[in-house]
C-alpha cells in the first residue's frame, strides 16, 4: 500500500503548512457524534478520518466543518459548551482505504458479540436488555449499550466480558428515544425515523402537546418505535397554540344579536365556531362573522370594545382588536387572596369571657 502511505504523508505536510485551526463534527455508529479540533482546511465533509479520543483512536465521518459545527456544537452538543473547550481530541489524519475497510469488518463482528454478550447477561440473571455493541477502531475498548428499568450491578458482568473479549469494556445504559437512534427504523408515518436522522437533540414530549391539538390519547396511536410518544407532536404545536387565541374557549358563552350562546366547537383550519343556544339551536358561523355580532352587541350595550370592527378572544372572553392586541391592556377584577396561617380574631368582649383570670 505505498500509494495509501503516499497520500497519508502529503496530507500530514499540508496540515502542517497550512497551519490552520477549525472545529470539525465527526459521526460515528449509531448517530453518535463528537467534535474535534482539526489543523487542516481542507477536511470537507464526507471524508473518513482518524480522530483523538480518551484512550486510543476512533474512525468516523466528517458531517460538519467550520461555522456550521460551532453552531451545532453551541446548540446540539452535550458533551461541551461555549466558553468550555469545545473539542475534546483532534483529527489526526484522513483514513486510508485500508483503515476504513477494518472499521467496516468490526462493524460487521458486532452482531456476534452483541448475542454473546446477550447470553452472559442471561448467564448472571441480569435485568437488562443488550441493545447495541461498539468497538473502537484500535481496539482498545468495547462500548456495550443497554437498557434497564432499574438500576443494574454489573460488575461480575464487566469482568466476565473483559476476559473473554481481551480489552476495555464500557457498559452504558441508555434510555428508549436513545435506543431507537441508535438502532433506526421506519415510523408511522413510513419514513425513517427523525431522531436518526435530522433531529439532533431530543426534546422532552408530554401528552399536553397531544391534548392542545386535540389528537386521541390512545397510547397506540401518539407513541412511536420507541413506545414513547412521538417527537412530530412538537412540530406543529406552536401554531395550534398561537391559533386557537383568536377563538373563544370551547365552553364559554358569548353574547350575539340572538341571545347568549355557547361554544360547542371550532375549527381553527376552516375558521368557524359551533354555537348553541338555551333552547338547543345550532347554528355553525365563520369567526370574521361571530366578531361581527360581538362587535355590534357591544357597541349597543356601551361596553368598552377597541374601535376595529374586528375582535378577538383571549382565555377569558376579554375581547380585544386583531391590530396592537399586545398593547391592550384590559383591567381584570380578581379577588382578593385569602390569607393563610391565621386564626380568627377574637373580639374584645370574647377575650374577657375566655381569660381564666376573669372566670368567677
Amino acid at each position: 500500500m505505498p500509494g495509501e502511505l503516499k497520500n497519508s504523508s502529503q496530507w500530514e505536510s499540508s496540515r502542517t503548512v497550512s497551519g490552520l485551526t477549525q472545529l470539525v463534527e465527526v459521526r460515528f455508529k449509531g448517530n453518535r457524534k463528537e467534535y474535534f479540533s482539526a489543523d487542516d482546511s481542507s477536511i470537507n465533509v464526507g471524508m473518513s478520518v482518524v480522530v483523538e479520543v480518551e484512550r486510543g483512536q476512533d474512525l468516523g465521518e466528517v458531517t460538519a466543518t467550520g461555522s456550521i459545527a460551532e453552531k451545532k456544537c453551541g446548540t446540539g452538543c452535550s458533551g461541551c459548551s461555549k466558553g468550555a473547550k469545545k473539542a475534546g481530541g483532534s483529527v489526526v489524519r484522513e483514513a486510508s482505504t485500508h483503515e476504513t475497510h477494518l472499521i467496516t469488518e468490526l462493524r460487521k463482528a458486532e452482531d456476534d458479540i452483541r448475542r454473546k454478550v446477550m447470553e452472559r447477561v442471561a448467564s448472571h440473571k441480569l435485568q437488562m436488555k443488550v441493545s447495541d455493541a461498539e468497538w473502537q477502531w484500535d481496539r482498545k475498548k468495547l462500548t456495550i449499550y443497554f437498557t434497564a428499568e432499574k438500576r443494574v450491578d454489573f460488575r461480575a458482568l464487566v469482568r466476565d466480558l473483559a476476559a473473554l473479549f481481551r480489552t476495555r469494556i464500557e457498559l452504558r445504559q441508555i434510555g428508549a428515544r436513545d435506543e431507537a437512534r441508535r438502532l433506526d427504523g421506519l415510523g408511522r408515518c413510513g419514513r425513517q425515523y427523525c431522531c436518526s436522522t435530522w433531529l439532533d437533540e431530543l426534546k422532552p414530549v408530554s401528552l399536553t402537546l397531544a391534548k392542545d391539538q386535540r389528537l386521541s390519547l390512545n397510547p397506540s396511536q401518539i407513541s412511536g418505535g420507541c413506545g414513547r410518544l412521538l417527537c412530530c407532536l412538537r412540530y406543529e404545536h406552536d401554531f395550534y397554540v398561537t391559533n386557537r387565541r383568536r377563538f373563544p374557549k370551547e365552553g364559554k358563552t358569548v353574547t350575539t344579536p340572538i341571545g347568549v350562546e355557547r361554544v360547542e366547537a371550532i375549527d381553527i383550519f376552516r375558521e368557524r365556531v359551533l354555537l348553541k343556544s338555551p333552547d338547543g339551536t345550532q347554528r355553525s358561523l365563520s369567526l370574521v362573522e361571530l366578531r361581527s355580532e360581538v362587535g355590534s352587541v357591544a357597541t349597543k350595550t356601551g361596553e368598552a370594545h377597541p374601535p376595529s370592527g374586528l375582535v378577538t378572544f383571549d382565555d377569558g372572553g376579554v375581547i380585544l382588536s386583531d391590530e396592537k392586541a399586545a398593547d391592550v391592556v384590559v383591567p381584570t377584577r380578581r379577588k382578593r387572596p385569602r390569607r393563610r396561617g391565621r386564626g380568627r380574631r377574637n373580639k374584645p368582649d370574647d377575650k374577657k369571657d375566655n381569660d381564666p383570670e376573669t372566670e368567677d
